[in-house]
């Protein structure tokens, strides 16, 4: 088993640097989405991804239970993080205890995780732009934060993101031999 953590801003090429890892590294990776779609907007966001990529990726949209699909001896990309988190955080409205909200995604996380299988895990670095203007958006700001640091800590590589190029922040343990 082994978890790679690839973080940046948004067009930051997280999502093609990911796809084509998990390729280096399967013939037929999964692909697991976590978006919900909110608007006509978004869902052509979805189609663009989609056309991406081609029939050699197993598809499986799931927006909050990860580990109730099976992919033990797989290589398997979750994108993202970021949205994954925000179906938990409004599952019980705007007004979600952070806590509670960041509780059950480190537990269905670990659930996840258990799993032997190559793990690569795009999330975005949304805490490097200021002070969020309201409530709602500092909190989640501090939900995504916190999640981002426990998966990393649990990573065995993490990649971020600068205008296309990846920088290495964590390296795996072999590299480190």
């Amino acid at each position: 088993m082994s978890i790679t953590l690839i973080t940046g801003g948004q067009r930051s090429g997280k999502s093609q640097y990911a796809e084509q890892l998990a390729l280096s590294l399967s013939p037929n990776p999964i692909y697991m989405a976590t978006a919900h779609i909110w608007d006509d907007e978004f869902r052509q966001r979805v189609v663009r991804h989609q056309e991406r990529r081609g029939p050699e990726w197993t598809n499986i949209e799931e927006e909050r239970w990860l580990s109730r699909h099976d992919v033990r001896g797989r290589v398997v990309l979750v994108d993202c993080l970021t949205l994954w988190a925000t179906n938990f955080f409004y599952a019980d409205g705007a007004e979600a205890d952070v806590n509670a909200a960041l509780e059950s995604l480190k537990s269905e996380f670990d659930r996840f995780v258990r799993q032997d299988a190559t793990f690569i895990i795009v999330t975005n670095e949304i805490g490097s732009g200021g002070t969020p203007v309201n409530d709602v958006q500092r909190r989640f700001t501090d939900l995504l934060g916190w999640l981002n640091q426990y998966v990393a800590a649990k990573a065995d590589e993490v990649v971020l993101m600068v205008s296309g190029i990846p920088v290495k922040v964590k390296a795996g343990s072999s590299s480190q031999e």
